[in-house]
């Protein structure tokens, strides 16, 4: 289905379609005769907010009813181009052009949500719009050319604040109707197939028992680290598959070496947002300034693997995992499960982390989880009752000896 409307001398056409299996949508901005930004993507968002009992995250997809908003241009003489896209209630997501001749890019990023929709932002304890915007220098190809990016990938535009991209092809200046068929290919598509072209990370096969370490780092505005976190992950998520036509469970472990890490640190909340091809997890973690401890307190994920009907997404923004004194490190050797939603955990194995106060680039001194320190406590366990046996047996074989010389007189 297409639809073509025009304001203010600027033409946008919307077209309805199906991409990579996922539900699509093409945004064509034109002036006059004449195309100038067209894009097919596919974007989540995941935003952190406060409610009236603590902190939660909205996790949802840009919609297909998604339009091109009258403020989208083609651009002139100091006015950059600029795809606007409106959707649900009150909400806008913009991507702004520039060119040096030889490439163009997206120079920045912006969203507007509305916190009074409660539909996506239930129980906030704030009302109207917020927006957010962030430079950006990704996203760039040739001139006359394709920006083609299949695989994940995550953009900080605030604290707590990310949008996700993928199974994107888009073109700016352009000049005809349709994308050019030279293409641009990000940096992660050209790894995904020079070095795993017939793998796929969104597979029902059984992964290892144990999924690599990753070693992950946020640094702030300054270049300074501000986040560090040392983990192996497996992601657990019940869907329906569209071979079988029935809900299954599906196990992937992430892979550090095609993961792309991003995020932000503030002072009470700081996010690690972890992309892999068509894969999104975004922790937040909040500081408590009167107790002086942190927590996990948010988990949202995205994801759309190939047997998957539908991208996959789930959040929930009352978590209260991995518990640690501000300072201090949270380490913990042994696999936890953490449950985030009935169709989604996360299993974490020999973790590290330090969302706040890194000191040095390095990990403060570790507190270690429960289930460490229980298993700590079993061999000290085993090997006093081994020297409580011993020492029983001992004075058994004294006592027994004794008796004996007893039993003897003296000629």
């Amino acid at each position: 289905m297409m639809e073509k409307q025009c304001a203010a001398g600027v033409c946008w056409t919307l077209l309805m379609g199906c991409v990579f299996a996922a539900h699509a949508v093409t945004f064509e901005v034109t002036e006059g005769n004449s195309t100038c930004i067209k894009a097919e993507l596919d974007a989540s968002f995941s935003i952190s907010y406060n409610t009236t009992n603590g902190t939660s995250v909205a996790a949802f997809a840009l919609p297909s009813s998604a339009a091109v908003a009258n403020g989208s241009s083609c651009g002139a003489a100091g006015v950059p181009p600029e795809l606007l896209l409106s959707f649900g209630a009150g909400h806008m997501f913009s991507l702004v052009f520039s060119s040096d001749g030889r490439l163009y890019r997206v120079a920045s990023m912006s969203l507007q949500y509305n916190l009074s929709d409660t539909s996506t932002f239930p129980q906030s304890s704030s009302t109207g719009v917020v927006s957010v915007m962030a430079n950006v220098s990704q996203i760039s190809a040739r001139m006359n050319s394709t920006y083609r990016c299949l695989s994940s990938a995550s953009v900080s535009l605030d604290a707590g604040v990310n949008v996700t991209f993928a199974n994107v092809r888009m073109e700016a200046y352009m000049t005809s109707a349709n994308l050019s068929k030279d293409e641009s290919v990000c940096s992660a598509d050209q790894t995904v197939t020079t070095v795993a072209p017939t793998q796929s990370p969104k597979t029902t096969a059984a992964p290892s028992p144990t999924p690599e370490r990753g070693n992950y780092t946020i640094t702030n505005g300054n270049g300074t680290v501000c986040l560090l976190a040392l983990m192996g992950l497996q992601l657990n998520v019940t869907h329906f598959s569209k071979s079988r036509n029935q809900t299954v469970s599906e196990v992937m472990n992430l892979q550090p070496n095609r993961t792309t890490a991003s995020g932000s640190c503030g002072v009470t909340v700081a996010t690690l947002t972890l992309a892999e091809d068509l894969t999104n997890l975004t922790f937040t973690f909040t500081l408590n300034s009167t107790t002086q401890k942190f927590h996990l307190s948010a988990v949202s994920v995205s994801a759309f693997w190939s047997d998957m009907t539908d991208r996959f997404v789930a959040s929930n923004g009352s978590l209260d995992f991995l518990q640690c004194s501000v300072g201090r490190s949270y380490m913990c050797s042994a696999e936890q499960t953490l449950a985030v939603v009935p169709a989604f955990s996360i299993n974490t194995f020999r973790l590290q982390l330090q969302p706040f106060n890194v000191t040095a680039n390095k990990f403060s001194a570790a507190e270690q989880c429960r289930v460490d320190q229980e298993n700590m406590l079993i061999p000290i366990i085993v090997g006093a009752a081994l020297a409580g046996l011993v020492l029983i047996v001992l004075i058994a074989y004294l006592i027994g000896r004794k008796r004996t010389h007893a039993g003897y007189q003296t000629i």
